[in-house]
């Protein structure tokens, strides 16, 4: 069976592989609720129904607000169904945001998860004249449930007005507006077509070793297109989806399902190894001395056997003794991980991939679908550092600046209602500009080296590309994150957000007394260990992007509070503004 549309997903899992109970699973209360594909279809279906009887019509918007559940995908291919366009929204926006996106958009229907986040939007509702009707996943009585739509479909089935429907969708028609948080001014709604994401997860379904028995863990935000369209392949390909509570429960939701596969951002794998880092440290005699041995290893790792029989000898021993333990605590299997949405240290990349964990670098965005490279399990198909070789059916070549361009069929329809700016974007010959840097390996694999709107010049007239170096020093297990400025200036600076979490087990280890961030990051202890840190780190650049002056900042960024992006990408413009008097300070 081809498939042309995304909802033509579903009839395709149920005529291609075994029956299953668990499709799809979310987590509430503390109980995995499962769907099989023909509870799934059912439900699909009786939405579909519901909103012909309301009158949707091809073309309106509906948004959804939800963290990631199995009603996500109900609605999504309920609304794909009927010929609507999907306007995913991430729950952790601000006010101006959703109201932005909701009027831009004209959003005609609105599903949410619960009251926690109705209550950031009830307030904003009366003021977006278009929308005709809110329903919820969980009991609201201000709003209809979910139940409340099916329950009505059910009651107007119309299978041959839903398959009219169906059959009038076409391939190239918009699927979804997805709204880019950016990095400055007001979201940008890329439209994608079922074509432009079909064209993606296809190209990528070589990956995964495994097949219909396949079990993924999900967690990043569905409304991300790197998620929703790893979400499409688990359909392609079979895979039962088991969707994590939250970012907090992960590791122990993993142990639950026993995953084969996670998509994830660095951060999250930053995290686990620094948590592998302090339980190390809580070791005592030859148990901590192993542990730090096979830690260093990993940290060695180089593909197929380079580092000679001796060095793959050892990572035997230690996969007994240390690195089964890694995976165990991930649920136990060899573990297939794909990395996007930002730069992934390359050391987590070898000891990971070490220890039994296969960790892929991939690189895209949300207008190329989003996969335009991909590292993989083919012989010479990863090279750590990089993000991979392109996909087949993708053209990427690097303009003379240096910039990444992109032409193929995962290449957006364009910015809703932005004409100029689709112009900007994407040539008249279909060569979309990405405003990234990079170059090519001589092996073929795509590196990138910074953004095209990010470089600066120093008062000499030097540039400046300051996320490799943000990159690098991200590599210390004391620093979190950090922005490196220096516009005009005679030399880089930093501010540098510490790893709090690190610092304070830090503490434990040289009985420094932890009183409160502000205060340890004001002790010239804590200011002369930082002062090592950015001397080591110093010495991988060249005289331009070394930092020589830097301070300490004692709050942690987050999406919530604006300082980076749902993906981890600093919002340059908004750090400057917040922190304006800082950086003038490193310049005195």
């Amino acid at each position: 069976m081809e498939i042309t549309r995304l909802f033509d997903l579903l009839p395709y899992h149920e005529a291609t592989f075994k029956p299953k109970d668990d499709v799809l699973a979310s987590k509430d209360n503390g109980e995995w609720s499962k769907y099989s594909i023909k509870q799934y279809r059912e439900i699909v279906d009786n939405i579909s129904y519901g909103f012909l009887a309301m009158g949707v019509k091809p073309g309106d918007k509906i948004a959804q607000i939800s963290g990631n559940r199995a009603e996500w995908n109900f609605v999504d291919m309920a609304i794909l169904q009927v010929g609507a366009i999907h306007v995913p929204i991430y729950a952790t926006i601000s006010e101006s945001d959703y109201k932005y996106i909701l009027n831009h958009a004209e959003v005609n229907y609105v599903f949410i998860s619960g009251q926690e986040l109705l209550r950031k939007i009830d307030h904003i509702l009366p003021e977006i004249t278009h929308i005709k009707g809110v329903f919820t996943y969980k009991d609201h009585h201000e709003h209809k449930h979910l139940n409340e739509l099916i329950d009505l479909g059910k009651q107007n089935t119309d299978p041959k007005g839903l398959d009219l429907r169906k059959s009038s969708v076409k391939s190239e028609d918009v699927a979804t507006i997805i709204y880019t948080s950016g990095t400055t001014g007001n979201p940008k709604g890329v439209m994608l077509s079922h074509h432009n994401i079909i064209s993606d997860f296809l190209v990528c379904a070589y990956i995964p070793h495994f097949g219909e028995e396949g079990k993924a863990v999900s967690y990043l935000p569905l409304c991300h297109v790197y998620e929703r369209m790893l979400n499409y392949l688990y359909h392609y390909l079979g895979f039962s989806i088991y969707y994590a509570e939250n970012l907090g429960t992960i590791t122990d939701n993993m142990k639950d399902v026993k995953p084969d596969i996670l998509s994830t951002v660095p951060r999250l794998l930053e995290k686990i190894y620094d948590k592998l880092f302090a339980t190390g440290h809580k070791l005592t005699g030859a148990k901590r001395w192993i542990f730090f041995w096979a830690l260093h290893l990993a940290l060695r790792y180089e593909l197929k056997g380079a580092n000679g029989w001796f060095y793959e000898l050892k990572r035997k021993l230690y996969d007994k003794l240390v690195y089964s333990k890694w995976r165990d605590a991930l649920g136990g299997k060899h573990l297939l991980v794909v990395s996007g949405g930002a730069a992934l240290q390359p050391r987590l990349a070898r000891m990971f991939t070490c220890a039994g964990i296969d960790v892929l670098e991939g690189y895209g965005l949300t207008e190329t679908s989003p996969v335009i490279s991909v590292n993989d399990l083919t012989d010479g198909g990863t090279k750590f550092g990089t993000v991979g070789k392109v996909v087949k059916g993708v053209q990427v070549k690097i303009a003379e600046d240096g910039e990444i361009l992109c032409k193929g069929p995962n290449v957006m329809l364009g910015y809703y209602k932005e004409p100029e700016m689709t112009r900007e974007a994407i040539e008249a010959d279909g060569w979309f500009h990405t405003g990234d840097l990079g170059r090519f390996e001589p092996e073929g694999h795509l590196k990138i080296t910074g953004r095209k709107k990010e470089l600066f010049k120093t008062s000499f007239g030097k540039y400046v590309s300051p996320q490799p170096i943000e990159d690098t020093f991200k590599e210390s297990l004391f620093i979190d994150q950090l922005i490196v400025v220096g516009e005009n200036q005679k030399f880089a600076g930093a501010l540098i957000v510490p790893d709090f979490n690190f610092l304070k087990s830090y503490c434990v280890v040289k009985e420094i007394p932890y009183t409160t961030n502000t205060e340890m990051i004001n002790l010239p202890r804590i200011r002369k260990r930082f002062k090592t840190e950015v001397d080591k780190y110093n010495k991988c650049f060249g005289d331009t992007e070394k930092v020589k002056s830097w301070d300490l900042l004692d709050t942690e960024w987050s999406f919530e509070t604006g300082e980076i992006t749902p993906t981890m990408k600093l919002k340059r413009n908004a750090i400057l503004k917040l922190y304006e008097d800082k950086i003038a300070k490193l310049f005195e």
